[in-house]
């Protein structure tokens, strides 16, 4: 099969309305497009992207080793099973499954490119959002009657950049994984990672291959865990059952399985403690290194846990060709990094995996009926919608697991939105959030510096359903797919007259 990477923009000529508008060709929106063609034929969709090809993410990162760090049965879509070896697929293959499941489903032909999503305004009185876009730098736009942001929640244009002192002095190349240089040689060179977040775990092994040696600087431990890089169950069941079948076995069984790590982080802490320092001892035999560099001061799951498939993290410790160094950066200097040790740690290149950068729905602006939209001040609907600003939706996945598994029931529980509202005439839908009822941080189960330094921009949630934002797929699933889609909404027909409102029976007051 051929698989379509690029598609041109629209030219003047076509229409520019459509159904469905939807903002992101990455895994979410190409995963949100194939939805609606599969449950919801006919619907009239775009997705706009501001680059020049699908894959968001995993086409932005190409810097060595990067991979899903979460298993693969999860993390891709249930309607289209994962085939690969691997349990945590390298980035060339998730760009593949993206590629081939935008052609198989007819989704690539509603993907343009370089198109840059500016403001989205909405009229009550004509019932669609009037999209404003640069294409390759040119004014252009859209109108619709639905939008669906699946912009992810970082910064595609910038990652977090730390002020380092004497940055300047440095007289080797200074890297941030986000943007790699495609002519980077780091063969026979030292080279020292900054962080020891997933980025950190991932890139370390990759690099070794070449480099003369790679350290890991970390101000402070990470929790690593060690899980099969090829699954054997999965081979198994492969084996004897249809690929559908497999999948969905292998699926629940994972789904089970990070759950029940995550609750077991949350729940018993201690044991959880206890537990990753046994995988780091039983790879490195060696209880102070262990003790210096593997016991975080944090309680696991409290930040995102890295994943080091067969451990190949701590095989590249343990086989001297990686180190790890627990310090704080004092500055830069020409030949590397002075540590408040006092300790200069010599490179030939800094690699900065310092974190990303939060950045909410692509950085759009939002006007309802003139007024502009304070994304900050409104609250969470259903995990996908915003207190107040009608036929808007958004995808943000789960922290704790797969961030597919909640991108998919995002998408199906919009459709059935659409779906109700097609059924009963109405043109707009708006969540009304009771104001007595108090509010929380969008995310509020884990402190990683990155959700810290930017969670104060996205929607609050609330203390009751639908306006929770729960990080358990298993209670979700179970509430959404037979949910109710009109609790906490207020239905419209075209127009302002008070009559041609109607709101769900659980509709909360606003």
């Amino acid at each position: 099969m051929a698989i379509v990477d690029r598609v041109e923009s629209p030219t003047e000529a076509e229409t520019r309305h459509v159904e469905l508008l939807i903002v992101g060709a990455g895994l979410s929106g190409i995963g949100a497009a194939a939805r609606v063609e599969r449950d919801r034929p006919g619907t009239s969709y775009a997705i706009l992207d501001m680059r020049h090809a699908m894959g968001g993410t995993w086409d932005l990162f190409r810097f060595p080793g990067i991979r899903s760090d979460t298993d693969m049965y999860t993390f891709s879509y249930p309607f289209k099973p994962w085939s690969g070896a691997k349990s945590m697929g390298d980035g060339a293959d998730i760009r593949a499954y993206i590629q081939e499941m935008a052609a198989e489903h007819g989704v690539d032909r509603h993907i343009h490119f370089g198109t840059k999503v500016l403001s989205a305004s909405w009229s009550s009185q004509e019932a669609h959002w009037t999209v404003e876009v640069e294409v390759d730098g040119e004014p252009a736009t859209w109108t619709c009657s639905f939008v669906y942001l699946c912009t992810g929640y970082f910064d595609y244009e910038q990652g977090h950049q730390p002020d380092f002192e004497g940055l300047e002095d440095f007289a080797g190349a200074y890297v941030n994984p986000q943007f790699w240089p495609r002519d980077l040689d780091y063969t026979a060179k030292r080279v020292v990672v900054i962080g020891s977040g997933a980025t950190a775990i991932t890139l370390i092994p990759a690099m070794t291959d070449e480099a003369e040696h790679v350290t890991m600087l970390q101000r402070s431990p990470s929790y690593v865990m060690t899980l099969p890089e090829v699954d054997p169950i999965a081979d198994a069941l492969r084996r004897w059952l249809p690929p559908k079948l497999a999948h969905r076995i292998l699926r629940a069984k994972n789904v089970l399985m990070t759950q029940g790590i995550y609750s077991f982080s949350q729940g018993m802490p201690r044991q959880a403690r206890r537990l990753f320092r046994w995988l780091a001892m039983h790879h490195l035999k060696d209880e102070e290194y262990v003790d210096t560099h593997f016991r975080p001061s944090y309680e696991p799951w409290d930040q995102r846990l890295t994943l080091a498939p067969d451990g190949d993290f701590y095989q590249v410790i343990h086989d001297r060709r990686a180190s790890v160094v627990t310090d704080h950066i004092e500055r830069f200097v020409p030949e590397g990094i002075r540590l408040a040790s006092g300790e200069v740690l010599e490179a030939d290149v800094v690699v900065a995996a310092t974190g990303l950068r939060l950045k909410r729905f692509g950085g759009l602006d939002l006007t309802v009926d003139g007024e502009p939209v304070d994304i900050a001040d409104r609250v969470a609907c259903h995990s996908l919608m915003l207190s107040g600003v009608p036929n808007l939706a958004f995808c943000f996945g789960y922290i704790n697991t797969s961030w597919t598994l909640r991108a998919d029931l995002s998408s199906r529980r919009l459709i059935r939105l659409l779906e109700h509202m097609s059924r009963h005439g109405y043109t707009s839908a708006t969540p009304l959030f009771d104001p007595s009822q108090k509010r929380h941080p969008f995310i509020t189960d884990l402190n990683a510096g990155y959700i810290k330094r930017g969670i104060d921009m996205f929607p609050d949630q609330g203390e009751e359903h639908p306006w929770t934002v729960r990080q358990n797929y298993m209670l979700d699933a179970a509430a959404a797919l037979p949910g109710d889609v009109t609790k906490g909404m207020r239905f419209s027909r075209r127009g302002p007259s008070a009559n041609s409102a109607t709101t769900g029976r659980a509709a909360i007051r606003a």
